[in-house]
């Protein structure tokens, strides 16, 4: 009987999303740059949520919240304490699930 017949099956894999994953966390912060001069607050108010949300999404994908219907503010929230984010408000949670729905 050849060896390979011998071997047991290995078992299943579970998927990330059964299971919580740590995240990993970036070694050094990237270089920060200064924003444009002269735009309206509110550009920069925007900009500034956006990124958040971008950041969140990812840190939310990395740890196996896959639909936007898993990402509930809560969840979101303890996530941007996860990864040292200042609690976000309740548009950029909303601006969390669209970029999750949309970037699909």
């Amino acid at each position: 009987m050849p060896a390979a017949a011998l071997k047991s099956k290995p078992l299943p894999t579970q998927s990330t999303a059964k299971r919580p994953v740590l995240l990993d966390l970036p070694c050094a912060p990237v270089e920060k740059r200064p924003l444009p001069p002269g735009r309206p607050r509110d550009w920069y108010v925007t900009h500034n949520r956006r990124l958040k949300a971008m950041r969140l999404a990812i840190a939310l994908l990395d740890s196996g919240v896959y639909l936007p219907q898993q990402a509930r503010n809560a969840t979101i929230r303890s996530t941007a304490e996860l990864i040292g984010v200042h609690p976000p408000s309740d548009t950029t949670c909303h601006m969390v699930r669209a970029f999750m729905r949309y970037n699909r």
